[in-house]
């Protein structure tokens, strides 16, 4: 079974992101970026099952500009078979990622699709189930746990009420969530032998998918600071500052 990993370049999770000054989106500039932490679960994932022989080859997708070329190599140090690059300049929107992953998937044809939950620089939290309704395929998201054999996936989801298992048949997509596991770090050597791998280029028009945004961006501005908090005496110097300072009662 080949298994297909979608991975996004995004600001690293550590760096404080800072609006510009025009309002326009957020610094990109001498900022550093890294592969999507939900996208690096995925690809450890992945990897677990190929360790396991459940899967046979892992192949690692990535869609942006020409610098997501690291993130895939990233992958590659990790232990990715083969990476693919869909170049495009163009910010894309869930939607178009979508449909250039079904695209991919028909090309490559994978049993399993796996998938980050979301991005941690837009939190859409769309693609994998917009992923599954274009391929008409079973999905199950929020994975804590994935189990596979006998043409099926047992996926173990995190949901309000707590765990849910269920079974879904293969090929199948499977949004991780992040107990799933604990991605492992690229050794220097398997970091060096990964700047050589070859990678496969395409463009978002080798799927006949157009990645014009469909939403405008109106502004972006930092959330107001939280004022400090206050200690009171008793609950009914709390009732009071509740009913006259906060207007809640």
């Amino acid at each position: 079974m080949r298994v297909l990993v979608p991975v996004k370049r995004v600001v690293d999770y550590n760096v404080k992101i800072r609006v510009k000054p025009d309002g326009h989106g957020v610094e990109l500039s001498n900022v550093k970026m890294s592969m999507n932490p939900f996208d690096e679960i995925s690809v450890e994932e992945a990897l677990r099952l190929k360790e396991v022989g459940k899967a046979e080859e892992v192949v690692v997708v990535s869609i942006g500009p020409a610098k997501s070329e690291e993130t895939l190599r990233t992958a590659l140090a990790m232990g990715a078979d083969r990476a693919i690059l869909v170049e495009t300049e163009h910010s894309t929107e869930p939607l178009a990622v979508a449909k250039i992953l079904k695209g991919v998937a028909e090309s490559e044809q994978p049993g399993l699709i796996i998938v980050g939950k979301q991005a941690i620089d837009d939190d859409s939290n769309q693609t994998g189930q917009m992923l599954a309704a274009l391929l008409d395929w079973a999905q199950a998201t929020f994975a804590s746990k994935v189990e596979i054999g006998d043409g099926k996936a047992t996926v173990t989801r995190e949901v309000d009420g707590g765990l849910q298992t269920i079974d879904v048949k293969l090929p199948a997509v499977v949004t991780t969530d992040l107990r799933l596991n604990e991605p492992r770090y690229a050794s220097l050597p398997n970091i060096m032998k990964a700047k050589k791998k070859p990678l496969d280029r395409k463009t978002p028009g080798d799927f006949g998918v157009d990645t014009s945004p469909r939403l405008k961006l109106l502004k972006t501005e930092e959330p107001p600071g939280r004022k400090a908090g206050v200690k009171v005496k008793s609950v009914a110097d709390l009732l009071e500052r509740l009913k006259t300072e906060a207007g809640v009662l």
